[in-house]
């Protein structure tokens, strides 16, 4: 079976993060997720079968991943992908594959999401600092993603968003 658990995949299996431009509630994220899931069983790159997993969390990140070793995930076939994920938005009211958002944990623990300016803009006003955990969806491997998706914005590219004192 292609679809194994995400814990299954190897560090360098290939991996990509969606952030859901709102939280998705517990009737939008199984809509979400069965649709991934029907499409991540039938995986395929010209013909071969892709070993995949998928992780959802914090009602908000969903990452796929996929262990290359037997088949590389063509273009064709992670088109595929961004199709289905394009294609649920209207049906859970949210966008999935929009980028350039920055991600954070505010202080009670929920996750927000915004635009780089307005990341920067509450940086200068102090509500996120160098402390604040952010979230970097530009991860590669299922490694990077396990060791360094959520960080302290100090030892992310997010600090580049942080003013200089």
């Amino acid at each position: 079976m292609p679809l194994v658990p995400f814990t299954d995949l190897p560090d360098d299996a290939r991996c990509w993060v969606f952030a859901a431009a709102a939280p998705l509630d517990e009737v939008d994220t199984p809509r979400l997720l069965g649709a991934v899931d029907g499409f991540l069983l039938t995986w395929q790159a010209h013909g071969t079968p892709l070993t995949c997993g998928r992780e959802f969390r914090d009602e908000h990140f969903l990452a796929i991943g996929v262990d290359e070793r037997a088949a590389d995930a063509s273009g064709c076939s992670i088109d595929g992908l961004f199709r289905i994920l394009q294609g649920m938005e209207d049906g859970i009211g949210t966008s999935m594959v929009v980028g350039g958002r920055v991600h954070f944990r505010g202080a009670a623990g929920m996750v927000f999401g915004c635009s780089r300016a307005e990341f920067e803009a509450l940086a200068a006003e102090g509500e996120v600092t160098g402390e604040t955990p952010v979230f970097d969806t530009t991860v590669t491997t299922v490694g990077a993603y396990r060791t360094g998706f959520e960080r302290r914005a100090r030892q992310s590219w997010q600090v580049s968003l942080l003013p200089r004192r």
